[in-house]
């Protein structure tokens, strides 16, 4: 299993390998890049052969060699240490589509407001790539981890794929579903009280048996259940507010390859978990 794990040598970046190290099969081989990033400076900014050139690769360098020497001390195997120089992103996406990676791991600086909207490393790659994308904001000492269902052969797919790829030993699993409550569905409030409390009654059968059927899956690998909840409300709220409660360190969720232009316009529930969690977040992208 070759795993990709991006670094710009922030401690934020460090912790998110860290983490990542809880669940890391034994067969797990570490590729690093370390992106040397001056697109920001004008174009008509001579920059081979400069000084400032060869700083910037001695840092790349000197973070490559850190990278190296936590990985073995993790327990982990040291793959290719690649170094790049031009955009962050554009770098990350090249190498990812060369190559045949089972995770990328980033650390996330957690951006609120404003900044957030404007886009971060993460966030692009998370939306560019269809390779499964590990993110990490702090370290955790602790391996809690949160599925969540939508009770579709998906949701299941998802959770088998996970459990054969990483780690779980020693892990308390949480599964969660949520109920949208029928209102938030509409904009007409006129709609019949007793044709909403049907729609609502059939929608807790259908996540009680969403719950019990990855709840089964997950003992018939000899993965007990630590708790399992049906949520009603507004899905990433409700997966948010359970994660703090529970002390979650990772919240392993699907989502829907899009292009570019939808993951602009459209909103999604694992965007705003991701955006908002403190936690880790491992993100599963499947075809619509």
């Amino acid at each position: 299993m070759r795993i990709l794990f991006c670094t710009d040598g922030s401690k934020i970046s460090f912790n998110a390998l860290k983490n990542f190290s809880h669940f890391a099969p034994q067969d797990a081989i570490i590729d690093t890049i370390c992106v040397i990033d001056w697109s920001f400076l004008p174009d008509d900014t001579a920059i081979e052969g400069s000084g400032f050139a060869n700083s910037c690769r001695n840092i790349a360098d000197t973070i490559l060699e850190q990278t190296k020497q936590l990985v073995e001390e993790l327990g982990l195997r040291n793959g290719e240490q690649i170094k790049y120089c031009g955009a962050a992103v554009e770098s990350i996406l090249e190498q990812l589509d060369e190559n045949i990676y089972t995770y990328v791991i980033l650390g996330s600086h957690g951006k609120k407001g404003l900044q957030r909207w404007l886009g971060s490393v993460s966030r692009e790659i998370l939306e560019s790539t269809s390779v499964p994308v590990y993110i990490s904001k702090e370290r955790r000492e602790t391996k809690n981890i949160l599925f969540t269902t939508d009770g579709s052969e998906t949701s299941l797919r998802i959770a088998n794929d996970t459990i054969h790829k990483l780690n779980l030993s020693d892990c308390k699993i949480y599964i969660c579903t949520v109920v949208e409550n029928p209102d938030l569905l509409f904009l007409d409030g006129t709609l019949d009280s007793n044709w909403m409390l049907a729609i609502q009654a059939q929608q807790e059968i259908y996540s009680n048996h969403a719950i019990e059927k990855i709840r089964n899956f997950f003992e018939k690998n000899n993965l007990p259940i630590e708790d399992d909840r049906v949520l009603s409300g507004i899905p990433a709220q409700k997966i948010l507010n359970y994660a703090t409660e529970q002390g979650i360190d990772l919240i392993i969720m699907g989502s829907k390859i899009k292009t570019k232009m939808q993951s602009f316009l459209l909103d999604s529930v694992s965007k705003r978990v991701i955006e908002h969690a403190n936690c880790d977040t491992l993100v599963i992208k499947f075809k619509a």
